[in-house]
């Protein structure tokens, strides 16, 4: 009789995922004046949103790791120096930024 092979390993597809890009820019705060408004006299209130959006806990909305594992998820170029230098010198264009994203990809249904 004909010995039958053994597989012992599946075959692996692998999908290569297509580079993300932010769905508004850095300073494009006047695309949604609500959230501008909000990350401007009140950027604790943002940050709790943003937070809460992600699942994280509050005081972490505003932090450079959430925008790295956010940017990270959808496949954004960028850096984790990017992220910091964005969160040090511009908090609140940053944080509104992320707000919009997270407000569009939900009404895309990708969020």
């Amino acid at each position: 009789m004909a010995s039958q092979a053994v597989i012992t390993v599946q075959p692996q597809f692998s999908v290569a995922r297509q580079p993300g890009q932010w769905q508004t820019g850095l300073l494009d705060c006047c695309s949604d004046c609500g959230v501008c408004l909000c990350g401007t006299f009140c950027f604790f209130c943002l940050s709790c949103q943003v937070a809460g959006d992600m699942n994280e806990c509050c005081l972490c909305g505003s932090s450079v790791a959430m925008r790295t594992l956010y940017r990270t998820k959808y496949n954004i170029p960028g850096s984790i120096l990017g992220d910091f230098c964005s969160m040090w010198w511009c908090s609140p264009c940053a944080l509104c930024q992320l707000k919009r994203d997270i407000k569009q990809r939900r009404e895309m249904g990708i969020f």
